[in-house]
């Protein structure tokens, strides 16, 4: 792959969160304060995502896993400064297979597709999590009509957005498509505007600009102001506000991992049903991850140099909320 387009590609991806990042098949870390009590499946789920917690307790129970160089158990309490090692089993080419799963079209040519992606679908395979992802619909509905630029876990995916996020997403029919909207996502051209419902009364518009990187003790979660963060801009628009939430439009300048929920979160308003970000107890039982919706994309076409702007109409649980907050603040 030429440099530029790899360079490109990379910038595109820097929101992917659902790979793991550890390069060497073994790793280790102490305990900290925070996770002192936890169960050790559950503290490993939290600190290697995606990784299953079936398929790491698969690893404790073959002793791939050790604390203070001891075997253990899936259900053993860790202690503050408990050492934990675990070895990972070589990486294999994970098998994705095309699955007939209904796919939400906004617009389809020759050169990309734009689905509306629904709430609780992961856009592409990792380890333990083989099926039912965005990418094995693609590989279903546009057969072998997907760009290669990202390899065969991600064909076609130029961007992502997370599990719980719905929305609309640009998937790339050919490598010429795909490094058009990658360097329009590196430029940071492209029009994305989100919609959400945060916690507490936001009574004007305002902008966020703080750098976003790993937070240092949770690796599964991002956190403002950190060694290495990538700086990161989130304008926000309120649209409606309630007795205790408010209903708000952001737009990005940057696509960082996680970046409206953290930016948010720093300011004092995490997204409703977050549940990384947000209150322990959502005030909606039953509400399934955070309420941001990717509303609207627009973005030069690769192949006509015509700008297009496509938009996802919200989510009929979102719609939901918004009603249940109107009648309750009348």
């Amino acid at each position: 792959m030429p440099t530029e387009l790899k360079n490109n590609a990379e910038e595109s991806m820097e929101s992917d969160a659902d790979f793991l990042s550890t390069d060497a098949p073994f790793d280790e870390f102490r305990v900290i304060k925070a996770e002192d009590g936890q169960r050790l499946d559950l503290l490993l789920t939290s600190r290697y995502e995606p990784y299953t917690r079936s398929h790491l307790q698969g690893l404790i129970k073959n002793g791939s896993v050790t604390v203070n160089e001891k075997p253990c158990k899936s259900a053993q309490k860790v202690s503050e400064n408990d050492l934990v090692e675990i070895t990972f089993p070589p990486v294999r080419d994970l098998d994705i297979k095309p699955e007939n799963i209904s796919l939400d079209i906004l617009y389809e040519d020759d050169d990309l597709i734009i689905v509306n992606k629904p709430k609780g679908m992961v856009v592409h395979p990792a380890a333990g999590h083989c099926s039912g992802t965005l990418v094995n619909a693609l590989l279903y509905h546009c057969k072998d009509s997907l760009s290669g630029i990202n390899g065969v876990l991600r064909p076609g995916i130029v961007h992502r957005i997370d599990r719980d996020t719905t929305g609309s997403l640009i998937v790339c029919k050919n490598d010429k498509a795909h490094q058009s909207v990658a360097a329009q996502l590196k430029e940071h051209s492209i029009t994305r505007k989100y919609r959400a419902i945060v916690h507490g009364r936001l009574k004007e518009d305002g902008m966020v600009h703080a750098s976003i990187g790993r937070h240092p003790q949770h690796r599964k979660e991002m956190a403002v102001n950190v060694p290495g963060g990538k700086d990161a801009v989130t304008h926000y628009h309120v649209l409606e506000t309630f007795e205790q939430f408010t209903y708000i439009e952001c737009q990005l300048e940057t696509g960082r991992t996680h970046q409206i929920r953290v930016h948010m979160k720093s300011i004092g308003h995490p997204v409703l049903g977050d549940e990384v970000y947000g209150p322990a107890k959502c005030p909606f039982p039953g509400l399934q991850g955070q309420t941001l919706h990717a509303m609207t994309i627009g973005f030069i076409h690769p192949a006509t140099g015509e700008y297009i702007e496509i938009e996802a109409p919200l989510p009929e649980y979102f719609e939901e909320l918004l009603r249940k907050l109107r009648r309750t603040s009348q």
